[in-house]
């Protein structure tokens, strides 16, 4: 754990990632001036559904609080574009203070942290609509990685190359990697959503957007991937631009998650 508390007292308002120009700084989107066109989208779209699922926002905040203990909305830092820090919103589906004694970590399958109404929370993808109004404040949009936690962002850059790529557009509510892959477990896992994240980089743009918001309908309505993704036409990973071979710091990394 020794690890895990230095890297959170170097965090700083920012993270760290190369210059554009720079030699490491790495490829932009291959739709550059879809950039602003896509805020505007989000907003409108983001403002839209806010106010349509605002009522079932306050019905779940209303029931998660009568559930269990503690706050129903609560906060967390995570990692934005060009590595910037804030604090995204959710409908509280553990057990309040959870990670008081172990520190930051995964779930994990069956996670006995998480309470009865939030595994159907998290089943359905409810708790993660308090993000619409990450989307309005910019920090987010609809479509986008899937934006991780500050504490295991610098080791998972020595781990896996090309990592700092997802860092050069907005995270995102849902994803080409949420569309298709489970969360996070380990090491391996988080490989497989990069190279899902910087396939979608390489080719962002509205059509694809569309197709994975879509996408994101039919999981939440339990359709397999391998069906939406004939019936959508959605990329898959992106192949590795090295062999998975395991890394001098996957131990350390796999233990910022189990510790």
């Amino acid at each position: 754990m020794s690890s895990l508390l230095t890297a959170v007292d170097s965090l700083s308002s920012d993270v760290s990632i190369p210059p554009p120009g720079s030699a490491e700084a790495l490829e932009a989107p291959s739709l550059p001036w879809y950039g602003s066109i896509k805020t505007a989208y989000d907003i409108a779209a983001a403002s839209l559904m806010l106010v349509v699922a605002g009522p079932l926002i306050l019905i779940l905040l209303a029931l998660v609080k009568a559930t269990s203990r503690g706050p129903a909305l609560y906060k967390q830092a995570r990692v934005g574009r060009d590595g910037r820090v804030y604090q995204i919103y959710k409908i509280r589906t553990m057990i309040h203070d959870c990670e008081r004694l172990t520190g930051p970590r995964w779930a994990i399958a069956c996670d006995p942290r998480v309470t009865p109404l939030g595994r159907l929370l998290r089943a359905s993808h409810l708790d993660e609509l308090p993000q619409l109004w990450n989307v309005l404040r910019g920090e987010m949009s609809l479509v986008g990685p899937r934006p991780e936690r500050p504490e295991f962002v610098a080791q998972l850059e020595k781990a896996i190359p090309g990592y700092r790529e997802r860092l050069r557009v907005r995270p995102g509510i849902t994803g080409l990697a949420q569309v298709q892959l489970p969360p996070d477990v380990d090491l391996a896992s988080v490989r497989r959503k990069v190279r899902c994240d910087n396939c979608y980089i390489r080719r962002m743009g509205p059509w694809l957007d569309l197709r994975i918001l879509l996408g994101t309908v039919l999981k939440v309505l339990g359709v397999p991937f391998e069906i939406t993704s004939l019936i959508l036409n959605l990329p898959g990973q992106e192949p590795a631009e090295v062999p998975c071979e395991p890394h001098p710091e996957e131990e350390q990394c796999t233990q910022l998650r189990t510790a």
